[in-house]
């Protein structure tokens, strides 16, 4: 389940890319670029520290929702996808915080 969830929201989301502004939030966000989308991004992550502050943790997870699904928004504009994410996770699994911290470039 977990997993399917997201392959069809990225789907969803790649199909919007293409569709009328006026026939979809997700096409108005593609319209108007990658500043309006980023904007979405933060403040999204800011409701997400407000809900946490709050200790309510049904609004938490819708926050949290809305921040991976206005991420899932980003990804898609610069083409790609969840599993790019999950693919970087895989990576580092078994790996040091510090240590991978440490291995990127400068």
């Amino acid at each position: 389940m977990t997993f399917d969830v997201l392959k069809t929201v990225a789907d969803t989301l790649e199909a919007r890319r293409e569709a009328s502004p006026q026939s979809s939030y997700v096409a108005s966000l593609f319209h108007k670029g990658e500043d309006a989308i980023l904007k979405k991004v933060a403040e999204e992550a800011a409701e997400t520290i407000m809900a946490s502050k709050d200790k309510d943790k049904l609004h938490l997870v819708r926050e949290v929702a809305d921040l991976w699904f206005h991420t899932m928004v980003l990804l898609a504009y610069h083409g790609l996808r969840p599993e790019d994410v999950l693919m970087e996770l895989h990576r580092r699994e078994g790996i040091s915080g510090i240590d991978e911290k440490a291995s990127r470039p400068s």
